[in-house]
């Protein structure tokens, strides 16, 4: 499948960003009227104005400015401007502590019960995905260890049903942040018998998901397909050799090949390397030389042509699922989903300030904004995934207690809780200033991250 186009990627990247801070904010907005606190601009987006509307002078402003990586909700307050005597009731500094404290959590509440809304639709749409059926895992793995065997089916983790091989591996990783160290997976043998196994995590955990992933040893389980290509990339190195669909690869350096897995074991190992393929077209034999391209994985430099198998279209379906859950369970899945992947979250920003996480695992505006354009192109049901994704990670962003985001308001409001007293102004806003600068920087570190993918 091509790339989306620039002009895609950005359109769902705007809708996606649009659509998280409208209901981010419309939390602050919602619950704020419903307390009487009088809202004087409820805006998506920030500096120029591109859009406004207000009913009469005394009514909320709606707005939409230029920059729309945020929002904001403006409330009469005495500390930004000078309020009449007779609005006093309705400025958010007069509210008492609970009125402030629910007004700044409906922002990234709403978030998640925006996820909970999304994942909901999805279930109730249908998802669709791989059958989670195993490969061999390699030895002395988790998996081998714990005795799963080639062509084994996950059926459940941890008691939770994973129809889908993301299920499968996102519910594990959830499982191991969440402290549990013998996970318990059913699966349905290639003879038909249920079993349980049983795997063991370390006592220090490996919190880098590509490392943990790679620990457990659990692979896609794949057929013995024959050499042949089924698809070439556009301007990749296949393409501008003169590769083609239907090519048959005989041989590649003067060593045989039998089947497409010898293809990609021998392209993934010569990154930059000339390779002299034997292929057969149409009853002849002829030579290709073809360059691998030079690409940076977790598990170090690997080799990649732009060409991918020809898989047979009943194979395909074999390994297809698509599935839907009645409204009241997938209603409560959604939570659970939601709930553990809110909780994961946290504890990876957790192990991340501690040190024991990388931050190579923070994603900027750029990986989002292509993330946003790959799920729209992979359709509906995935584009709802990514945006409840995101929605729960912007939720559980402003929940740290950093000055700036709602949570370092909160840890305001439960200080004032503990001494009787709010904050100072001056400590606040000193605190403020270092928030922004943590904020910025975080901001700064995710662009080079997304800088840095982009380029490998």
């Amino acid at each position: 499948m091509e790339s989306p186009s620039f002009l895609y990627t950005l359109f769902y990247f705007l809708v996606a960003i649009g659509v998280l801070v409208s209901f981010h904010e419309f939390g602050h907005f919602w619950v704020a009227r419903k307390l009487g606190v009088k809202v004087l601009r409820f805006s998506i987006g920030f500096g120029k104005v591109l859009w406004r509307y207000q009913k009469t002078p005394a009514s909320t402003e709606y707005v939409i400015a230029a920059i729309p990586l945020g929002g904001y909700v403006k409330m009469l307050d005495e500390r930004m401007d000078p309020v009449e005597q007779s609005d006093l009731p309705f400025a958010f500094n007069r509210q008492p502590l609970w009125s402030r404290s629910a007004i700044v959590l409906a922002g990234p509440l709403f978030n998640l019960i925006l996820a909970v809304l999304l994942y909901w639709a999805v279930f109730f749409i249908g998802d669709i995905g791989i059958r989670p059926v195993i490969a061999e895992p390699e030895q002395a793995t988790i998996a081998a260890r714990a005795g799963l065997t080639e062509r084994d089916e996950i059926m459940t983790v941890s008691d939770k049903v994973t129809p889908t091989w993301s299920e499968v591996m996102g519910t594990l990783f959830s499982s191991a942040l969440s402290g549990e160290r013998t996970i318990t997976v059913e699966v349905l043998t290639g003879n038909g018998d249920k079993t349980a196994k049983f795997l063991q995590l370390p006592a220090v955990l490996e919190t880098d998901p590509a490392k943990f992933y790679k620990a457990l040893g659990l692979s896609l389980w794949s057929p013995t397909l024959a050499p042949v290509i089924g698809k070439i990339v556009p301007e990749g190195p296949a393409e501008k050799a003169g590769l083609a669909v239907d090519d048959y690869i005989v041989s590649a350096n003067g060593t045989p090949i039998s089947k497409w897995m010898d293809v990609v074991d021998y392209v993934k190992k010569s990154p930059g390397k000339r390779l002299q393929f034997v292929i057969e077209r149409g009853g002849m034999v002829m030579d290709l030389a073809i360059t691998p391209d030079r690409i940076e994985t977790a598990s170090g430099v690997q080799g990649k042509i732009g060409a991918g198998a020809k898989v047979p279209v009943d194979l395909i379906q074999s390994m297809r699922v698509e599935y839907t859950l009645p409204p009241l369970e997938g209603f409560l899945r959604a939570c659970d989903k939601t709930y553990q992947f809110a909780i994961a979250s946290l504890k990876m920003v957790g192990f991340m300030v501690v040190g024991n996480a990388s931050v190579d695992n923070l994603s900027g505006p750029l990986t989002i904004a292509q993330y946003a354009g790959q799920s729209a192109d992979l359709g509906l049901v995935h584009f709802l995934k990514f945006l409840a994704v995101v929605s729960v990670s912007l939720g559980v962003l402003n929940l740290l207690p950093i000055p700036v985001l709602d949570g370092g308001h909160l840890m305001f409001y439960a200080i004032e809780a503990i001494k009787g007293s709010p904050v100072s102004e001056r400590i606040q806003i000193i605190f403020q200033q270092f928030g922004f600068v943590v904020l910025l920087s975080l901001m700064a570190l995710a662009v080079m991250l997304d800088i840095q993918r982009l380029f490998s």
